[in-house]
C-alpha cells in the first residue's frame, strides 16, 4: 500500500532532505493574476540555503517572456537559477523541422515562439504540421469547437506539436482551457501529437541539467524535490522521474478537495490520488517558507 500523503506547513520542514528543487510556475508562484503570497520568498530561502531552483513551466512562451510575465505579476525575489519552458523546448524542436510550414492554433500573443524560424505559419490547407499553443480565444472558445478543423488535419495526417500539455489553468478564480485540451481531443480522434512539457521526460532532463550546472556536480534523482499543483502534469512527471513532490492545493484541484481558506479534506485528496494513480509525497495549501 502506498504511503499516505504527508501534510507539511512550510518548505523549510523538508528542504534539508534535498539538494535541488524543480518548481512549477503557474499554480505555485502565481495564479495568472497575481503572485502567490510567500511562494517566491520560500524558493529564495531555499536558494540561500544552497538549494538551486529550476522553474519548469508548461507555458508556451519562451523563457525570457515567462520571466517578464513573472516580474509583471510581482515575482521579483531572486527565487530561481534557471527557467525551462515548454515553449522554449518546442522552438528547438521546430528548428529541427527546418522549413516545414505549420498551422498555428493559438492566440497571436504566442507568435514569439516561432519568430525568426525558417519555418513559417500558413493556412491549414498548406501546412505540413501543426503547432498548438492554446485556443484562439481561451476566454470564450471551447475545445469541441475545434473538432472540424482537427478532422481536416487528421485526414491529411498532420502531426501536432503541443507547446502546453495543460488541459486547464487557473486565471484568478476561473479555470481556462489550454493547448493540452486541443491536443488531447486530436489524439483521441487518432491524430499524432508530440507533447512538449510535463509530464514528459525531456523537460525534466533539461531542468536537471540546469540544476547540475548550478551545483557543479551530478544530482541523485531522490535528492531532487519537485513542487506543483496538478496531478496530470506536475505529480505524474515527478513520480515518473523518481522525484519526491510537494503538491500545492490552492490550484486547479482545490474545488475537488473542499479547499476553503486554509482547510481541506485530506481523505478526498487521498481518494483523488488513488483515482489518478499519481501520488504526491507532501501537500500544503500554498508554498511558504
Amino acid at each position: 500500500m502506498s504511503a499516505r500523503i504527508q501534510p507539511i506547513a512550510r518548505l523549510s520542514d523538508v528542504i534539508d532532505r534535498y539538494d535541488a528543487i524543480i518548481s512549477d510556475v503557474w499554480g505555485v508562484l502565481h495564479n495568472g493574476v497575481m503572485a502567490t503570497p510567500g511562494a517566491q520568498q520560500a524558493l529564495a530561502g531555499a536558494r540561500r540555503a544552497g538549494k538551486p531552483v529550476a522553474l519548469l513551466t508548461n507555458s508556451p512562451r519562451l523563457p525570457h517572456l515567462v520571466a517578464d510575465q513573472l516580474r509583471d505579476l510581482g515575482v521579483v525575489e531572486p527565487c530561481y537559477d534557471a527557467l525551462v519552458s515548454s515553449g522554449g523546448v518546442t522552438r528547438e524542436l521546430l528548428e529541427s523541422e527546418g522549413a516545414k510550414a505549420f498551422y498555428h492554433i493559438g492566440p497571436a500573443r504566442d507568435s514569439g515562439l516561432f519568430e525568426g524560424l525558417e519555418a513559417r505559419p500558413v493556412p491549414l490547407e498548406a501546412a505540413e504540421l501543426m503547432l498548438c499553443t492554446g485556443l484562439f480565444d481561451d476566454e470564450t472558445d471551447t475545445p469541441e469547437q475545434y473538432r472540424p478543423m482537427l478532422e481536416a488535419a487528421r485526414a491529411t495526417g498532420l502531426r501536432l506539436y503541443c507547446a502546453n500539455p495543460d488541459l486547464v489553468v487557473e486565471r484568478g478564480d476561473r479555470l481556462i482551457p489550454c493547448a493540452g485540451a486541443i491536443a488531447d481531443l486530436y489524439e483521441k480522434m487518432g491524430g499524432a501529437v508530440i507533447w512538449v512539457g510535463k509530464p514528459k521526460p525531456m523537460v525534466y532532463e533539461r531542468a536537471r541539467q540546469a540544476l547540475e550546472m548550478a551545483l557543479g556536480r551530478p544530482l541523485a534523482l531522490n535528492r531532487v524535490l519537485c513542487i506543483g499543483d496538478a496531478f496530470r502534469t506536475d505529480i505524474a512527471g515527478a513520480n515518473a522521474e523518481g522525484h519526491d513532490v510537494i503538491m500545492t492545493l490552492a490550484g486547479i484541484h482545490g474545488h475537488q478537495i473542499g479547499l476553503s481558506g486554509g482547510n481541506y479534506d485530506l481523505d478526498r485528496l487521498e481518494k483523488l490520488a488513488t483515482n489518478t494513480r499519481q501520488r504526491p509525497t507532501y501537500c500544503m495549501v500554498s508554498l511558504v517558507d
